[in-house]
C-alpha cells in the first residue's frame, strides 16, 4: 500500500527525533568519539526498527474492530504524532546533556522517547494491513544513519537547524496521513 518513496519519507520523518537528540548529544560534548557515535546510532536504529513491529502486533489484534474507520485512525495517529513533532520543534532550545547520553539508562530512555512515534506508525500500518517487516527495516536503517549524521554534524548544525528539522518531520507525517485519508475517501466515493 505504501510506495518505496513514502516509506523513505516516513522513515526520514520518524528519524528526525533521533537526529535532533544526536545533534544535542554531540553539541553538548558529553557524547563524543567513535564508541559514543556507534552506541547512539545503533540503539536509535534498533529501537526505531522494533517499535513499529510492536505497534503493528498490537494493531493486528484490533484491526477487525476498526476496519471501517482504518483510514481515519491512520490519519489521526499520524496527525497526532506529526503535530507533536511540530510543537516540540517550535519549543526553544535543543536538549542538553550533563552526562554521557550514549550509556546506560539515559540511552535506553532516549531510545524509547525517540521511538514512541514509530509505535504509533506501526499501529497505523497494521490498521492499513501493510506488511511491517520491510518498512521497519527501512525505518531502522534510516534512523541509524540519521543519528550517525547527527552525531557527526552536532556542533555545526545542532544549534542552528535542529528544531526546524523536527518541524519538517512533523509536516511530512501529517502529509502522509492526509494522503492515506484522501486515497481511502476517493476509493469509497
Amino acid at each position: 500500500m505504501l510506495s518505496f518513496a513514502e516509506i523513505i519519507l516516513l522513515a526520514l520523518a520518524l528519524a528526525i527525533d533521533a537526529f535532533t537528540v544526536a545533534l544535542g548529544a554531540a553539541a553538548s560534548g558529553c557524547a563524543s568519539g567513535p564508541r559514543a557515535t556507534f552506541r547512539i546510532s545503533f540503539h536509535f536504529g534498533l529501537f526505531q526498527f522494533l517499535m513499529p513491529v510492536i505497534g503493528w502486533l498490537l494493531g493486528i489484534e484490533i484491526v477487525h474492530y476498526i476496519a471501517g474507520l482504518d483510514h481515519w485512525v491512520a490519519f489521526g495517529l499520524l496527525g497526532f504524532v506529526g503535530s507533536k513533532m511540530i510543537l516540540s520543534g517550535l519549543q526553544q532550545g535543543l536538549k542538553s546533556f550533563k552526562t554521557d547520553p550514549s550509556r546506560g539508562l539515559t540511552l535506553i530512555i532516549l531510545c524509547i522517547a525517540t521511538s514512541i512515534d514509530a509505535l504509533a506508525v506501526g499501529l497505523s500500518l497494521a490498521v492499513l494491513q501493510v506488511n511491517i517487516w520491510y518498512p521497519s527495516v527501512i525505518i531502522g536503517l534510516v534512523t541509524g544513519f540519521m543519528a550517525l549524521i547527527g552525531m557527526w554534524a552536532g556542533d555545526l548544525l545542532g544549534r542552528r537547524f535542529g528544531k526546524s528539522m523536527e518541524i519538517i518531520g512533523g509536516i511530512i507525517l501529517i502529509i502522509i496521513g492526509a494522503r492515506i485519508l484522501v486515497s481511502h475517501l476517493e476509493i469509497a466515493s
